[in-house]
């Protein structure tokens, strides 16, 4: 573990957040936690590996890959130039905006270039051609590749000829591991005492999640990852319409945490208790989308804790009121501007670069 230099911690200082409005991050708070020590072990544990479920990670990767992210974010690495030589292929075979625009930006802002495709539809898929087939070409094209695509398998599908790592952007009901990440990124900003195995009991937190695991791959990778922080999660409540909202995937790691967790389908009466609350309202059912129902909307008057935060991975729809947007319950926005940091630690450590820069 290197530690970060008195310049770096000055310009660190210096960092200004990105999002206009709600509460504004700042990624000092996260290097001061950490005294400005980087994992590098941990970090260079990832190289050349591909990042398709979270289950992938554990407590120590999620705070190395949140470090590196802090530093990126605090001062300036583009005349390093980490990911010079090297091309990401954004593979999208589903809309999105956030994602891939973000997962670009992180790759050009080092100095990579970027081959994408933006709509599967402009594709050989149009014509018939397998994901297998696809992804054999693209060992040629890049030196990474990011998918997003509608179904579940498909993460299979192209690895049955892919060499190169590939990050999954989403597939289906299935995770969003890059996602999960963005989110613990900024709770541990917002309160750095959330990354230590003996966190103050005053600073734990009770996390409520509003929308169905089982179908919301975002929600299922953030519930995934809260269940590593048994020391800073005292509780987790989950706010859904369905009798059994978890799935699978999650019923095993869900019987093993310490954490507590309950179900409900009562918001107005669990939110007073909350010190987060993450909503969803887009759920993949088979092969068409689903939004929550009205009485999970959440807005100005809703009965929050006081100090307690909103998060959502967005895009929103009536769930998420704008009358929110102005207040302080709003981290949502500063955990979108995170996006672009965290997705940057992760290609430079997964292209084996985090070598390149200086003062990790």
């Amino acid at each position: 573990m290197n530690s970060l230099s008195n310049q770096q911690v000055s310009e660190a200082l210096s960092a200004t957040a990105t999002n206009s409005k709600g509460q504004k991050l700042s990624p000092l708070s996260l290097l001061d936690a950490f005294d400005g020590v980087i994992d590098r072990e941990t970090l260079k544990s990832l190289a050349g590996q591909s990042i398709l479920n979270p289950r992938q990670f554990d407590r120590r990767t999620i705070l190395a890959i949140a470090q590196l992210a802090a530093l990126l974010e605090s001062r300036n690495v583009e005349m390093d130039k980490p990911l010079d030589g090297k091309i990401a292929i954004t593979a999208f075979f589903e809309p999105s905006t956030r994602t891939r625009l973000s997962f670009e930006s992180a790759v050009q802002r080092l100095d990579g270039k970027v081959l994408s495709v933006p709509d599967g539809q402009v594709t050989g898929i149009a014509k018939g051609e397998s994901l297998a087939d696809i992804g054999e070409m693209f060992n040629t094209y890049g030196d990474v590749v990011i998918m997003r695509h509608p179904d579940t398998d498909s993460l299979d599908e192209i690895r049955k000829n892919l060499k190169r790592p590939l990050i999954n952007a989403g597939n289906g009901s299935g995770h969003h591991p890059t996602q999960a990440l963005i989110d613990w990124y900024a709770l541990l900003k917002w309160r750095p005492e959330l990354h230590s195995e003996h966190c103050p009991p005053e600073k734990r937190v009770h996390l409520g999640i509003i929308g169905t695991p089982g179908s919301m791959r975002a929600v299922k990778s953030f519930l995934r990852l809260s269940l590593m922080f048994a020391g800073a999660v005292s509780k987790i409540t989950l706010i859904s319409e369905m009798a059994d909202p978890v799935g699978l995937d999650l019923t095993e790691p869900i019987e093993q945490s310490p954490i507590p967790i309950e179900i409900t389908n009562d918001v107005q009466e669990v939110l007073p208790e909350l010190d987060v609350v993450y909503v969803n309202s887009i759920a993949f059912l088979g092969d068409s989308y689903r939004n929550l129902d009205s009485r999970y909307s959440l807005d100005a008057s809703s009965p929050f804790k006081p100090g307690a935060v909103i998060m959502h991975p967005l895009a929103r729809n009536a769930e998420l009121s704008e009358d929110l947007d102005e207040t302080d319950h709003n981290l949502y926005f500063a955990q979108a501007a995170g996006a672009v940091f965290v997705r940057q630690a992760l290609l430079a450590a997964v292209l084996d670069r985090t070598d390149r820069i200086s003062g990790i």
